[in-house]
């Protein structure tokens, strides 16, 4: 029982995934909105396992630019322009516009083969297969979607495609370009092999939505890849203890329909104005109180042996799956993606960044 002057600490054991090192650009700001170009591998916001490695706080941290409101959002893995208001006013100001479709969004990627040289415009409809991990497949229960390509150059091996997407659907550029059999490049998601051999071109898909998110589980995890998916090895293994409840009422439902832990929030090209409700994600929580009171009775040990409070950066957690777990460190190539936010064009303004290295006529690979 909790008494007057009792001190309660909750420690949080948690590892961020890591993220590439290029500093975020700010390409314009006024009292209304700060415009920045978003590295990728940076979330926008705190969300799932991580906190500190985000455009939000490191905005705050190093830019000293804080309480910023979100216009709209990049997937993780997507670089380019990002929009934030400075006040709720313009926030809101700007969210109409992007709810009556005002906005003008403009990407360019670089996909697998020879793209068409006519105007492409796909409109199949997309359905989410998964939230947790933010996997989605073309489907006619799906909800509406417009993606317009042109291709901009062709290097014999792969193609620069401009994208104007029309709706803001989840992953929607990356889904309709898996469909149109040209996935970008190096989509750690809609280009791997769990797919299929046709990897998902026309929708055809030889497997159940379960069986797919475990195919694309296992694959990163054979590459010590799951920080891409955003999710742990202890996600997985606390994720198998509560399958064991099997088909009792006391198992959560999202559980059994999905082989994730809900620890990831979906990443997204762009805001959807129609989906107010997945806007947030709620941080997870990484302890039980039992372990929480284990590691604090480690601590009290540790502590009356003679060992020092501060804590070295080798330090490892008994209790924590990941502690237990040496990954090599990716390198600075596997945590990009190419697709990038090139231009947001909206009544009062237009924001351009310059055109990334990977999408210029002569690059190689």
């Amino acid at each position: 029982v909790l008494q007057n002057n009792d001190f309660l600490r909750n420690t949080v054991h948690r590892h961020e995934p890591p993220v590439t090192a290029q500093p975020i650009q700010i390409l314009a700001e006024d009292d209304e909105v700060v415009v920045v170009d978003k590295p990728s591998s940076l979330p926008v916001h705190p969300c799932g396992r991580v906190r500190h490695n985000t455009v939000i706080f490191i905005l705050g941290k190093e830019h000293d630019l804080k309480e910023l409101h979100t216009i709209h959002r990049l997937d993780r893995m997507t670089s380019g322009v990002l929009m934030f208001a400075k006040t709720a006013e313009v926030s809101k100001r700007i969210d109409e516009q992007v709810r009556e479709r005002q906005l003008e969004k403009e990407y360019v990627c670089r996909v697998v083969g020879e793209f068409p040289e006519h105007e492409v415009v796909c409109e199949e409809p997309i359905l989410v297969v998964s939230y947790k991990v933010g996997v989605c497949r073309v489907d006619p229960k799906g909800k509406f979607c417009k993606t317009i390509f042109q291709r901009l150059s062709y290097n014999g091996k792969t193609s620069v495609v401009k994208c104007l997407p029309r709706t803001g659907r989840t992953h929607q550029i990356r889904v309709h370009l898996q469909f149109l059999g040209h996935p970008i490049v190096n989509d750690p998601i809609y280009n791997m092999e769990a797919w299929g051999p046709d990897r998902g071109k026309g929708g055809k898909i030889d497997k159940t939505d379960e069986e797919l998110l475990k195919a694309l589980v296992e694959e990163h995890r054979s590459k010590q890849s799951l920080d891409i998916l955003g999710i742990s090895e202890e996600d997985l293994n606390s994720d198998a203890e509560n399958k064991v409840c099997g088909d009792s009422s006391d198992c959560p439902k999202s559980t059994q329909a999905d082989p994730i832990n809900e620890n990831s929030c979906p990443a997204k090209d762009t805001k959807d104005p129609q989906r107010n409700d997945v806007a947030a994600c709620p941080p997870s929580s990484d302890s039980s109180l039992e372990t929480l009171g284990k590691t604090t009775e480690l601590g009290s040990c540790e502590k009356q042996e003679g060992q020092t409070e501060q804590k070295s950066s080798e330090e490892k957690d008994p209790l924590c799956v990941e502690c237990k777990i040496t990954r090599r460190d990716p390198s600075p190539r596997e945590l990009v993606m190419y697709l990038h936010a090139l231009r947001y064009k909206g009544a009062e303004f237009e924001y351009c960044s310059k055109m990334p290295e990977w999408a210029m006529e002569d690059w190689e690979e």
